[in-house]
């Protein structure tokens, strides 16, 4: 198919911007639609792209464009509404930012309302296109490593922030063999009220069905990341195998040991290099069904489902198996167990987010 698909964006924040402008960018896609509920925004939004409707009321906005593709980028509190505004606007595409959802009682109910709809949904995990990652990726498949034993990831930003980025690409370096069980321990209530809710400082084990192990730590108990300056992209996330090991930072580059030597080369989280392959294959996959986008909903979903059983162990002790077989409300869980404790930090620079 060569024509355009049109497109509502709903949230006209950093996040929505930066969709609404790679979306406009890309010859494949129309802007028909933004939606905010801060004036300000939407006129500074509208100028920049021309000739959109725009309003207050997502479902409205939906209502008039019927677009086909529903993108969203707005706080988690608001998933399941606007994902049902999505299907019922006759979208083909749903694009949302992650999490997925603040429960997995909330992420069930949204599967079994993409499930039944047949509408496509992606996640935005988009910092699996940056050059490094890639690299990364590059080597893992290449064998290099020998066989990978060990996935990791560690971030100092908070679980619903940082947790399923970290995740997802850990499995993609891998290989998406599904996860069989979790466990998890946390602690630090103090993001608990934050509009990302999350414990200060999260941590666990993923058993992965091929054998492999990951090993995840998020938030204020993570460890530093002296190659990166940046606070938000003090992350680590890489492949051990039997013979190296890969990794890339998100602020900081990628490097290597394998067989062959030492490696190292360049590498940073910019949008403006990771949209546009993000936006096109939308684009790919509306065009041809057999073009699934890399961050599809069902393979985010077994991720946020990794992320939400190593809330129930840390909440309610041992191992969790997955896939979950029941939905909770894993926040409330940790609520009521989380110790009034302060978090111990991993470093100073912690304690400006952490206490």
């Amino acid at each position: 198919m060569s024509g355009t698909y049109k497109v509502v964006v709903v949230g006209m924040g950093k996040r929505g911007v930066h969709h609404a402008m790679a979306f406009h960018a890309n010859p494949r896609f129309e802007v028909a639609g933004i939606c905010d509920i801060d004036p300000a925004r939407l006129e500074a939004s509208a100028a920049k792209l021309g000739g959109v409707v725009t309003g207050a009321d997502a479902a409205e906005i939906a209502s008039r464009v019927k677009p086909d593709v529903f993108c969203f980028c707005t706080m988690p509190t608001l998933r399941t509404e606007l994902v049902r505004i999505g299907i019922d606007s006759g979208a083909r595409l749903i694009a949302m930012e992650k999490p997925i959802a603040l429960s997995s009682a909330e992420g069930m109910k949204l599967k079994r309302m993409l499930d039944a709809s047949g509408v496509k949904a992606v996640v935005s995990h988009q910092h699996r296109y940056g050059a490094h990652y890639q690299k990364v990726k590059e080597i893992v498949a290449s064998g290099a490593l020998g066989r990978i034993h060990t996935v990791y990831g560690t971030a100092t930003g908070w679980m619903m922030h940082m947790l399923t980025h970290l995740i997802d690409y850990m499995t993609w370096f891998k290989g998406d063999a599904d996860a069989s069980w979790v466990m998890g321990q946390a602690a630090g209530r103090g993001k608990m009220t934050d509009a990302h809710p999350s414990p200060d400082y999260i941590g666990g084990f993923i058993h992965f069905a091929d054998g492999v192990r990951g090993v995840v730590e998020c938030g204020a108990g993570a460890p530093d990341v002296p190659e990166v300056d940046y606070w938000w992209r003090k992350c680590r996330i890489g492949a051990q195998g039997a013979d190296g090991f890969a990794e890339a930072l998100t602020g900081g580059g990628w490097r290597a040991v394998t067989r062959e030597g030492v490696f190292s080369g360049p590498g940073s989280m910019n949008y403006d290099l990771d949209m546009p392959p993000y936006i096109q294959q939308m684009a790919d996959w509306l065009d041809d069904e057999a073009n699934v986008h890399p961050c599809n909903f069902t393979s985010a979903y077994k991720g946020f489902e990794i992320m939400m059983g190593l809330c129930r162990s840390a909440a309610e002790g041992g191992q969790v198996a997955l896939p979950l077989t029941f939905g909770a409300q894993e926040l409330d869980l940790l609520r009521d167990r989380l110790s009034e404790k302060k978090v111990l930090l991993s470093m100073p620079a912690n304690a400006k987010e952490y206490q």
